[in-house]
């Protein structure tokens, strides 16, 4: 599982239900949403050590675009009824293969993706026939840190983990970027 997981470029990954709980309120006719610090903090790290980000999600809302924004994410795919036709593009726009792909998702509608991703992981809360088919389950469930314990897991195969702790230890976020900047390779 960690040479697997330290070849993944790209993480990719599904929204409702996976980085919010699944709730979904609607206020004049906007959805609103909850997420947890704990992804996002873990998605900016992430990216900061040159792991891509994509979000893939059915459900179109102003306020994933917006969090995304927020976090860095550069690909945000929305309206999406087939999740494995938007790892395809995104491996060929990103230039990578599907096995340097890593997937989180929670529903049946995940399974077309997984059934393409290099490392596919369930939250813990996720329905039984997407567990059946993950990689990794993880101990969080969706909305409750599961993107972060999973970016941990990635990050902790490439060796980086360890850089990404000394950066805040050192120098709080200010230090981040001195530990693990541009020069990782990826």
């Amino acid at each position: 599982m960690k040479d697997r997981l330290g070849r993944i470029k790209v993480f990719a990954m599904d929204v409702d239900g996976t980085l919010t709980d699944g709730a979904m309120t609607i206020y004049n006719g906007e959805q609103i949403k909850t997420f947890n610090v704990y992804d996002g903090l873990g998605i900016k790290l992430a990216i900061e050590c040159g792991l891509h980000i994509a979000w893939i999600t059915l459900n179109p809302s102003n306020t994933v675009a917006d969090r995304a924004k927020g976090l860095g994410v550069e690909d945000v795919y929305q309206s999406i009824r087939v999740k494995s036709d938007a790892l395809r593009e995104l491996a060929r726009s990103r230039g990578v293969s599907l096995d340097e792909i890593a997937y989180i998702g929670d529903d049946l509608n995940d399974l077309p993706a997984f059934s393409v991703a290099g490392f596919k992981f369930a939250p813990a809360n996720a329905v039984e026939e997407v567990k059946e088919k993950a990689d990794f389950v993880t101990s969080k469930a969706g909305g409750a840190g599961a993107v972060r314990e999973a970016i941990e897991m990635i990050l902790k195969a490439k060796g980086q983990w360890d850089d990404v702790v000394n950066g805040f230890l050192e120098n709080g976020e200010a230090g981040l970027a001195s530990k693990v900047g541009p020069e990782i390779v990826m």
